[in-house]
């Protein structure tokens, strides 16, 4: 491909005139503006983990003859001190930096420098360790379409930002709605969020509007021959996929595995520590199949499936993958590894089940969604199952619905809770409308709430949900769209979680504003292995050492059942299967461990003690 072209693909002017289900025509028009020459410099985003600072400055278009190099300057008491000097990459304009051995324990300004005149100023926060709870604001589905609220202002996300403080942005993808200018909806991204992102770390990964099309199923990275990407593979070019994903993900921490997928696409999935919260990141679509070919057809899409009365086991195919073997390696591990952590959670695009019975406008009912992760079963199965070894919580986006779910593979809760958040401005709506009311609901809870089978046959519990309006199409209004966004809330001390969905244009700090209904919802975070005992063992009474890590073991198969930091000193580890098991407890992957094997297990009703002393 010549470089005139890519160029044009970096600027977002070449139209491939994509049009699909999920996207409208007519977006509003968005040129680059011309700025000053001490303006160059739109926004940077940053995180740091484990002494590493990754900042990533994101450039408006540069002159010929203008320096294609970028200064990072630290305040150090008057003066400014030069830290790091980064190639500004032309195709996206971006200026990745990085920084070891950083001082995890201050709070820095910072200032990006270009040139003689050209500055961009913010504040690399100090990691929170010593805060009791860590604050995560959570966002998906920046539409910018006009009519129902993608034009109107973010100042009123901004300013509750401003005022809430959280530790932590996460930005779950769509970020950019234009199939065909990333980069100067990027550009804009950054003007809306820029006072806040300046100030806070913050996660930001691409989901299929931002790599131009209307649904991603990744496959490995192979070639897409349709927008509407059902067949697999990405559809732009290779070039315009990378300059997302780097625009977007190379401030985060170094990928897990570093292997490329197919056509030298990169990966990102990787973990990031807050204030001893562990984040695991991960890309719930770039190794998906598409099911185009794959599955038989259930309707006039081959990802929409319109007959209530097929068989859920026909589309869970041998072949078909969901996270891929190299993730779920990566996701057991990171449940394994609890140095500095204290809870866990999940991160990606969108949740692991069906969550939605009508899509686009009222009266379009949906049996099921291939565009979600509840398809494939088998591989959303294995997710959930590393996941809930962690007791961690998965927050997402995508589905344009707020919704909590509690998950189950063999037996209803047996797993982890999910939340996924509201969408910023709401273009493509859908409700949880189902035609049952739900079993074993929650006293007083509505008929819509309670137990359920997705459309793939998962089991599922539907605790809360942010429906639209059921005026047509949702009405005009942000929150007759139920758009919003989300607050997670983690609780060290208690190790308790608490959910919060609030919708725009409200002051989340006044007394006065409420949340959506269903919200805040507080969990604890072991009911993310909601799985009932069948037997236990005995309780461990630990000397030594305050909140060790606990790992349980089934020795009839070598099966790492969980791994847990507990809360204090005592804990009873429950099993799900009468034999022996071998218990770890101290700091894994340090010579203060204890390794206690042959511990039999107890019926419930049986209690005995165990002194392990570190």
């Amino acid at each position: 491909m010549g470089r005139s072209i890519i160029k044009d693909i970096v600027l977002g002017f070449v139209v491939v005139g994509l049009f699909a289900a999920g996207c409208e025509a007519g977006a509003a028009d968005l040129s680059i503006p011309q700025v000053s020459r001490d303006k160059v410099i739109c926004f940077a985003l940053y995180t740091v983990h484990n002494n590493t600072l990754k900042l990533t400055a994101q450039f408006y278009p540069l002159q010929e003859g203008e320096s294609r190099k970028a200064r990072l300057e630290i305040k150090d008491g008057r003066d400014w001190k030069q830290v790091a000097e980064a190639d500004i990459i032309e195709q996206g304009w971006t200026a990745p930096f990085r920084v070891e051995n950083w001082d995890m324990t201050k709070t820095v300004d910072y200032r990006v420098a270009h040139g003689k005149n050209a500055y961009y100023t913010g504040t690399i926060k100090k990691d929170p360790i010593k805060k009791n709870t860590i604050v995560v604001a959570a966002f998906t589905g920046n539409s910018i379409y006009p009519g129902h609220g993608g034009d109107i202002p973010r100042t009123d996300i901004v300013e509750n930002l401003k005022k809430i403080k959280p530790d932590l942005l996460f930005f779950s993808g769509d970020q950019v709605y234009d199939h065909n200018r990333h980069y100067a909806y990027w550009l804009k991204f950054g003007r809306d969020f820029g006072d806040i992102i300046r100030i806070t770390p913050t996660i930001t990964i691409p989901d299929d509007h931002d790599v131009g099309q209307a649904n991603l199923w990744g496959a490995g990275g192979k070639k897409s021959n349709v927008g509407a990407g059902h067949d697999g593979g990405y559809f732009k070019p290779v070039e315009y996929v990378k300059e997302v994903e780097r625009a977007q993900t190379s401030h985060l921490p170094d990928p897990y595995d570093p292997t490329p997928i197919q056509r030298g696409i990169g990966v990102y999935y990787t973990s990031l520590n807050v204030g001893g919260i562990s984040f695991a990141i991960i890309e719930d679509r770039k190794f998906k199949s598409g099911p185009e070919g794959l599955v038989p057809k259930q309707g006039p899409r081959p990802d929409h499936i319109l007959n209530p009365d097929y068989d859920p086991k026909s589309v869970d195919v041998p072949g078909a993958v969901l996270l891929g073997e190299s993730q779920l390696k990566f996701l057991r591990e990171w449940g394994q590894d609890w140095k500095g952590a204290e809870m866990k959670a999940v991160l990606s695009q969108t949740v692991l089940c069906g969550g939605a019975h009508i899509h686009g406008k009222t009266g379009n009912r949906l049996h099921a969604d291939m565009d979600s992760n509840g398809w494939p079963q088998t591989g959303r199965n294995k997710a959930i199952a590393e996941i809930r070894r962690a007791f961690a919580i998965h927050i997402a986006g995508d589905q344009h619905l707020a919704t909590i779910f509690h998950h189950g593979i063999d037996d209803w809760n047996d797993s982890c809770y999910s939340f996924c958040v509201p969408s910023i401005a709401n273009l493509y709506l859908r409700w949880w409308r189902p035609l049952e009311p739900g079993k074993n609901r929650e006293p007083g809870a509505p008929e819509y709430t309670g137990e359920f089978l997705d459309g793939f046959g998962n089991k599922v519990t539907l605790l809360a949900v942010a429906n639209p309006s059921p005026e047509p199409n949702g009405g005009s209004k942000l929150t007759t769209r139920a758009a919003g966004f989300g607050i997670v809330k983690f609780d060290k001390k208690t190790r308790q979680i608490t959910l919060e969905c609030w919708p725009r244009n409200v002051d989340i700090t006044s007394l006065d504003s409420k949340p959506y209904p269903g919200w805040p919802r507080t969990i604890d975070q072991q009911d993310n292995y909601g799985r009932k005992a069948v037997a236990y063992l005995p309780t461990l009474k630990v000397s030594g050492m305050t909140d060790p890590v606990v790992q349980v073991i089934d020795q009839a198969d070598e099966e790492i059942l969980y791994t847990l930091r507990i809360n204090g000193k005592s804990f009873r580890p429950k099993v799900f299967r009468e034999g022996k098991y071998t218990i770890k407890v101290g700091e894994l992957g340090t010579d203060n461990v204890k390794t206690l094997k042959d511990i039999e297990s107890l019926p419930p009703e049986k209690k005995e003690t165990l002194k392990v002393k570190l």
